[in-house]
């Protein structure tokens, strides 16, 4: 799927997963503990395509997410694209196909999304506040590159930067003291599952049985027949996903904040009276 669609996918899973919890678990989070971690989400749900590079040295090419921080976010995408090859070349088998390019390998596979969770929660538990805002910046600017991409790609990189270094200054003035927020590895863990689950619905799909052998292959492409298969950029792709993502999200809104705000007002009639 392209970027934006990856990225609302990203954000209406945690919206949803936030609902469910308060609504079955009783898990509450503040408006600013959902915002970020729906933002850290949909940053997330972008990640795996940091494996499809651009030209660096000319600013252009590559994936949505690879052009979030103009020069320097096409820089990793290409460090990452190479490692994501090298891992591929590494662990193929005979009957893997030879390849030039690391896209759809490593970063689309389930042991990536596991590391990256983990490290993200390492991270923020480890070092506090201070991490948190670096994560959040980080992965605010891929949530504004997908959520609003023909924004982003008018305004440019150095807007797309400020806006997220804002963000990032916001949250960090908000935040209670030397707080970790151990739950940002597992919104950036889903988002790369659900930037997987999408790439499945497509027609190439993904390596998600990796590191499995079978029948002399550790790089089995995964993925629902062609004919059934999302064409990338299609009406159902934009039309159809993209509403189905937008719905759930602001129905998950509704259902976290609407009964606290009617419960406030309610209080406050007959604190009136």
């Amino acid at each position: 799927m392209m970027g934006p669609s990856h990225a609302l996918s990203g954000a209406a899973a945690w919206l949803a997963g936030s609902w469910a919890l308060a609504q079955f678990a009783g898990v509450s989070q503040s408006p600013l503990e959902v915002a970020v971690g729906t933002a850290v989400c949909a940053g997330g749900a972008l990640l795996p395509d940091l494996d499809m590079s651009g030209k660096v040295t000319r600013n252009q090419g590559g994936a949505t997410v690879a052009r979030t921080f103009g020069v320097a976010s096409l820089f990793v995408a290409e460090v990452v694209e190479k490692f994501s090859l090298g891992v591929y070349t590494a662990t193929k088998l005979s009957r893997d196909p030879r390849r030039d390019n690391g896209h759809r390998t490593f970063t689309h596979t389930l042991p990536f999304c596991a590391l990256i969770g983990w490290g993200t929660t390492a991270l923020a538990t480890a070092y506090g506040k201070w991490a948190v805002v670096g994560i959040v910046f980080f992965m605010a600017g891929l949530a504004l590159r997908g959520l609003f991409d023909e924004w982003a790609e008018r305004a440019g990189w150095v807007i797309v930067t400020l806006a997220s270094a804002f963000i990032a200054w916001f949250t960090a003035a908000n935040l209670p003291g030397d707080r970790g927020y151990p739950l940002l590895g597992l919104a950036v863990a889903i988002g790369c599952v659900v930037h997987i689950l999408g790439d499945m619905i497509t027609k190439n799909g993904v390596p998600i049985l990796w590191p499995i052998p079978i029948n002399r292959r550790m790089w089995r492409m995964v993925g629902i027949p062609n004919s059934m298969a999302v064409r990338v950029g299609g009406k159902v792709e934009v039309i159809v996903l993209r509403t189905a993502f937008t719905v759930i999200s602001l129905l998950s809104i509704a259902g976290l904040f609407v009964p606290g705000v009617l419960e406030r007002l309610n209080l406050d009639v007959w604190a009136s009276r």
